[in-house]
């Protein structure tokens, strides 16, 4: 069947243009995957008008598009980061990979003589899409959160934001490591949370 097919490819398509993109921002390729991106925004307005009946099809596309949406609007952002000559981030936030061997961590503010300096860890949180894992995020989200409150961390971070670097971080690391999901977990160190994304297999 055709929709069947070109679901197929957009599926395809949304992680080919996903490793396109992330060669491009880690400076493998010079020219951002502009030309890819209008084939797939093409095949997807193919049925943007369309009556799909069939149910099952129908959510599939629906899914497809949210999540292509959620990556293109990651993309334009660290685009015009790029740009501008400035990091992509939030302030407050910080996000690590964690691969052996493990870097060094960012200067934390300064703790109260009787805080421990071990690291504190939360529970972990698997991510596989960000949209449709929103439950997950927002659990962790709160965590942070709560976490930020204990440590007397500054303002809170929108939920938005943070939903969008969490997408951003799990969009990296699928496409980097070839991962099937990312496990997020909370870091508690002399008074700085911080968040730590683990690929998974």
């Amino acid at each position: 069947m055709a929709l069947t097919e070109d679901l197929d490819l957009i599926e395809r398509s949304i992680r080919h243009l996903q490793i396109e993109w992330e060669k491009f921002f880690g400076g493998v390729e010079r020219k951002a995957p502009t030309d890819q991106k209008a084939r797939l925004e093409a095949l997807i307005r193919r049925y943007t008008d369309a009556e799909i009946r069939n149910n099952t099809e129908r959510f599939r596309y629906q899914s497809l598009i949210a999540r292509y949406n959620t990556f293109n609007e990651l993309w334009s952002k660290r685009l015009r980061a790029l740009e501008e000559g400035r990091p992509v981030g939030i302030h407050g936030v910080h996000l690590h990979a964690i691969a052996p061997p493990a870097a060094p961590p960012p200067p934390a503010l300064p703790a109260a003589p009787s805080r421990p300096s071990a690291p504190t860890r939360t529970g972990e949180v698997r991510v596989q899409d960000p949209q449709r894992d929103a439950e997950a995020v927002r659990s962790l989200y709160e965590s942070f959160l709560e976490a930020r409150r204990q440590s007397g961390e500054g303002a809170a971070v929108k939920f938005e934001n943070f939903q969008k670097l969490i997408g951003q971080q799990a969009a990296r690391i699928l496409a980097e490591k070839g991962a099937s999901a990312v496990d997020f977990r909370l870091e508690t160190k002399d008074g700085k949370v911080s968040l730590k994304a683990k690929p998974v297999k």
